[in-house]
């Protein structure tokens, strides 16, 4: 569990959960700099806000593609090169962001940013085989946690940077907890106990990257369907088969990028299915709510304010996150890890429908998105329990990985159908869409979070339940 024969275990362990937190809250906070800084980047560069929203599309296409990647390389004997490696990748995609002579260069940074966000299923398998079982299952469940309620750290922090020092102080900001993460990883994170170095299926992994690419496209940007439906079909088309012919390798591959035997296992799919559900109702109301808080007044709604406030917005977000990630070890004393799933849901649920009731003052979004944070905490941390319970050790990074893409995928179709269903309540000839526009988007997103939390209820009760729950109190990411 060290990373040289001097270093004594206790105190590789105490210096290995802050390392892992910070580098999961690292790669969430970098990856998500592109957002309150797109209308910035196009004023800096005198491009469109079209071109300018890719900065924060490519790092999160890239970092779908190198999730599963990562998490294969992370199954062997490799794992601690290919964080050091993937770290050095992105602190040299942060260099590029800070000083870039134009702004193709910024987006090949951000692309190399990108190939951070695969970075969070190999912590939880280093905090699987390195620390005690007692410790392992809370510090996997708050990786989970960071990995989505980190935004809400780098949002104001971009924001207050960009309005005190300009556009490339707030990527300065990238650039120096990147760094200061490369020396944590390098000095705390151990070399596997055990294992063999794990081969890249190469062609499943062009398969299966040019299938998300081609699918994250189609549901991340809204303006295909609304302007260009033939393109936005066909896309989808070239996913569906592009995947499809993955899922075919992968069943005969002697070392497949994902094991899909493990979704055999109804926990598994099932927790996988509630994965993509919740991940649409979340980051469906995290996009409302802060583009709601920026529409000027003069509109008949919102409140105007600037990057930095709106940032200020997902602080309770993150806040409360944090809180509920915490809750959910004394709630997994009492109840299964699926009930804890259907607890963070109907936080979730709760807060889509407050915001369709109240938010006709400041503070009521700050407490929707203090609701949400709280949900959103539960649900990350307690969705590990339910697919480690039942995944063999070996596989943490691999079956984790895969979760992370199912969850990038429910927040960009989130992402997508917001952004549809206040485009279809825009009126002719106006920028801003009606008031109802969000109430509807709001109830819809209520919706699939009802879903979400049905599907969770009848995981509870499937035939392999009571199999998972004593699975999970005998394993090592079960809290005791």
């Amino acid at each position: 569990m060290t990373t040289s024969g001097s270093t004594p275990p206790a105190l590789a362990g105490r210096r290995l959960v802050p390392a892992l937190m910070f580098i999961a809250l690292v790669v969430a906070v970098v990856g998500s700099l592109g957002a309150p800084l797109i209308t910035s980047v196009a004023g800096e560069f005198d491009v469109s806000l079209a071109a300018a929203q890719w900065t924060l599309t490519a790092p999160l296409l890239v970092g779908a593609v190198a999730t599963p990647v990562l998490g294969r390389l992370g199954t062997g004997l490799r794992r601690r090169q290919v964080i050091l490696a993937t770290l050095a990748v992105v602190g040299v995609g942060s260099l590029l962001t800070v000083v870039p002579p134009s702004f193709g260069w910024l987006l090949v940074g951000r692309v190399a940013q990108g190939a951070g966000l695969g970075l969070t299923a190999l912590m939880m398998g280093v905090a699987r085989d390195h620390l005690p079982a007692e410790h392992s299952g809370p510090t996997i469940a708050l990786l989970s946690v960071a990995s989505t309620v980190g935004i809400g750290i780098g949002y104001p922090l971009a924001g207050l940077l960009t309005d005190v020092a300009g556009l490339r102080a707030a990527y300065g900001l990238g650039l120096l907890i990147t760094a200061v993460a490369l020396a944590a990883a390098w000095w705390s994170v151990p070399q596997p106990p055990t294992g063999h170095a794990s081969a890249v299926d190469v062609p499943g992994a062009t398969l299966l990257g040019g299938g998300l690419i081609a699918l994250l496209l189609t549901i991340s940007q809204s303006t295909l369907w609304t302007h260009h439906p033939a393109v936005a079909a066909a896309l989808l088309a070239v996913a569906a088969a592009l995947i499809g012919a993955w899922v075919r390798r992968e069943r005969r591959c002697a070392t497949p990028l994902v094991d899909l035997a493990l979704l055999r296992n109804p926990a598994v799919a099932g927790a996988n299915a509630v994965m993509l559900l919740g991940g649409i109702g979340m980051y469906l109301l995290l996009t409302l709510v802060t583009r709601y808080v920026q529409t000027p007044q003069s509109t008949g709604y919102g409140f105007g304010v600037d990057v930095f406030v709106a940032g200020l917005v997902l602080v309770p977000f993150s806040v409360l996150g944090f809180a509920g990630g915490k809750l959910v070890r004394p709630l997994r004393k009492r109840l299964v890890p699926a009930t804890v799933l259907v607890l963070g849901g109907a936080a979730v649920l709760a807060a889509l429908a407050l915001f369709a009731l109240a938010r006709s003052q400041l503070w009521l979004s700050f407490a929707v998105m203090g609701v949400l944070g709280l949900g959103v905490g539960v649900f990350s941390a307690a969705m590990p329990a339910a697919i480690l319970a039942v995944t063999p050790a070996a596989e943490t990074s691999s079956a984790m990985s895969f979760n992370q893409v199912v969850r990038s995928v429910g927040f960009s179709i989130g992402s997508a159908l917001g952004g549809l269903t206040l485009a279809a309540r825009t009126p002719v000839g106006s920028v801003f869409p009606t008031d109802a526009g969000y109430t509807t988007a709001s109830w819809l997103g209520a919706a699939v979070m009802a879903v979400t939390v049905v599907s969770a209820l009848t995981l509870r009760q499937g035939p392999r339940s009571a199999t998972a729950e004593s699975q999970s109190d005998d394993s090592p990411v079960a809290d005791r």
